[in-house]
């Protein structure tokens, strides 16, 4: 087994954690793991993105130029990645920050909608996890009890008691993603 996963949008929107997480959670598992983070020199509102590759056996270089699944949180993030996905692959996207519907017939395409479902729980800051649980229902890349375990990794201590909320954010977002095609 080996995903190589891009997860792209605008930084804020917890693009760089949500890759993090699920690393840190397949490295949990005893998985190969490469994290490569990448963003321009705003630090809210410019674009970011991540590359996260799992595997079970060693990875030999994080540099992609494809990938088996996309996350997209914005359209230019779409409209930059959306071609990059390999046929058969996936592509989940936020119905929130896309004005043009993807296109391809090749993939498979979820909608997930995180903004929305952040708003009715109250909770501007659950969108990653939202976003992370869809991903995590589509894709089971991860244990869900090995994520809430990378939550208390990768999150400062002084925060712990947020965890109750992002789990609940990841359970919201696998019930409410949806396949468009």
């Amino acid at each position: 087994m080996k995903e190589e996963i891009i997860i792209s949008g605008f930084g804020g929107q917890g693009v760089l954690s949500m890759g993090k997480i699920l690393a840190c959670a397949a490295l949990v598992e005893g998985k190969e793991v490469s994290w490569m983070p990448s963003y321009g020199p705003e630090q809210r509102g410019g674009t970011a993105n991540v590359t996260v590759i799992i595997s079970e056996e060693r990875i030999s270089s994080p540099i992609l130029s494809q990938y088996d699944t996309a996350v997209v949180l914005n359209q230019p993030s779409l409209d930059r990645f959306e071609e990059k996905i390999k046929p058969g692959g996936t592509l989940i996207y936020d119905s929130y920050g896309i004005t043009t519907a993807p296109k391809r017939t090749d993939i498979s395409i979820y909608r997930i909608d995180a903004m929305d479902a952040a708003a009715e729980m109250q909770n501007a800051k659950a969108f990653n996890m939202i976003i992370l649980g869809g991903l995590l229902q589509v894709r089971q890349l991860a244990n869900i009890e090995n994520v809430v375990m990378a939550l208390r990794k990768t999150l400062p201590e002084r925060h712990h008691d947020l965890i109750p909320a992002n789990e609940a954010a990841l359970k919201k977002g696998m019930e409410i993603i949806t396949k468009v095609q």
